[in-house]
């Protein structure tokens, strides 16, 4: 019996990249499929299965109260579009023209990322304006003061491997700014795993996805004050409502909240320092363990790649392994490395994931000693 995998012509692929929105998120546990399966046998007011999700969101982070999202991109722009709009439905109709209320939202240069959309674009569809401070590798708490004025709306802060490291203003420099100045403080903390902590900062709405370190179905969420959250949730009469949730995803996202972290493998180390040794073994291949560089408590095996005795650069050895099924982590490819996260990864996609690499590499290795016992011309040195 052909699978719809089969019949769609999209078959599984082989994750070794991460959570990643272009691979699916995650791949869900029974219990949350189960708990999906419920969501889509009955019908439920929309309304109350939102109010109490968004209380599933506030005891698990820690806050007042929470609103479900369709995922992190989307609730920045809710987020967003509740500190232009708040409650007042006329301003929410109106976006994302804000009218005359404050809209600039204040970002580091370095923050202004692309993580498959433009956050611009996420801050202007909730009836936003950015406004970007400093340089790319340089941005002080100066930079943020001296950009707000009486049109500022939010500090927005972007905790994220996509964002700039090195040279950013911290986020309890951004939150001291924000205090100063009686200005909100937005953080995109999409893929984090400690849904508790960011909120503690002093952040005043912190958005997170559902579907990555939670393990939930596509979605999203918001946390924050009661005040912050009834604004939010009212922008699905405005903005929100072409981003509106499921109730299959809703009772998916609470499953997935209620199971989070009890069966938390940590970091990996472990594993990933078995998988380096087995990788170092391969022709033009070099490894070692390496942590995330957001601060995550997540460890990778790095690939560093020598084209030459690989017999390709390391954008080339992941399109290969792409054609295949196979997805590193390819960020870094143009500095020659290469990563294989281990979250999304099973045993056996592992073994397959070696098996695809072993295949490539000493194919080439084969492919280099044939080429080595030619003569000129192409010739085989017999032949001279």
């Amino acid at each position: 019996m052909h699978t719809l995998h089969q019949d769609l012509g999209v078959p599984p692929a082989i994750n070794a990249s991460g959570k990643m929105t272009a691979l699916g998120g995650s791949v869900l546990s029974e219990a949350v499929i189960t708990a999906m399966s419920e969501g889509a046998r009955h019908h439920v007011v929309m309304a109350d299965l939102l109010a109490a999700t968004g209380r599933e969101i506030a005891r698990v982070t820690g806050t007042e109260d929470g609103c479900p999202t369709t995922g992190a991109a989307s609730g920045v722009a809710i987020a967003v579009a509740a500190l232009v709009a708040g409650t007042d439905l006329s301003r929410i109709e109106a976006l994302p023209d804000p009218g005359d209320a404050p809209c600039e939202v204040i970002l580091p240069r370095g923050h202004s990322v692309h993580f498959g959309a433009p956050i611009r674009q996420l801050i202007a569809l909730g009836g936003g304006r950015p406004v970007e401070v400093g340089s790319a590798n340089k941005v002080t708490k100066e930079h943020l003061s001296g950009a707000i004025g009486p049109r500022t709306a939010a500090l927005l802060y972007v905790q994220s491997h996509h964002a700039v490291q090195k040279g950013m203003v911290s986020l309890a420099q951004t939150i001291d700014v924000g205090r100063e100045h009686g200005i909100p403080v937005i953080v995109d903390a999409a893929a984090e795993e400690d849904l508790r902590h960011w909120p503690t900062t002093g952040a005043d709405l912190v958005v997170y996805s559902g579907g990555k370190a939670v393990g939930g179905p596509t979605s999203g969420m918001i946390c924050g004050s009661a005040r912050h959250m009834e604004a939010c949730r009212a922008q699905y009469a405005g903005i929100a409502r072409p981003m509106k949730v499921g109730k299959e995803t809703l009772f998916g996202l609470v499953r997935a909240l209620r199971d989070y972290g009890a069966d938390s493998p940590g970091g990996h180390h472990d594993r990933m320092e078995k998988l380096a040794a087995r990788l170092a073994a391969l022709p033009g291949i070099t490894t070692r363990v390496v942590s995330d560089e957001a601060g995550r408590d997540i460890h990778r095996t790095e690939l560093a790649v020598d084209p030459e005795s690989a017999g390709r650069d390391a954008a080339q050895l992941a399109d290969e392994l792409a054609a295949a099924g196979v997805y590193l982590r390819d960020h870094h490819a143009s500095t020659g490395r290469l990563y294989v996260d281990p979250r999304p990864l099973n045993p056996d996609e592992e073994e397959q994931l070696v098996g695809h690499l072993t295949t490539l590499l000493e194919g080439s290795k084969g492919h280099q000693r044939l080429e080595s016992d030619k003569g000129p011309a192409g010739l085989e040195g017999g032949d001279l």
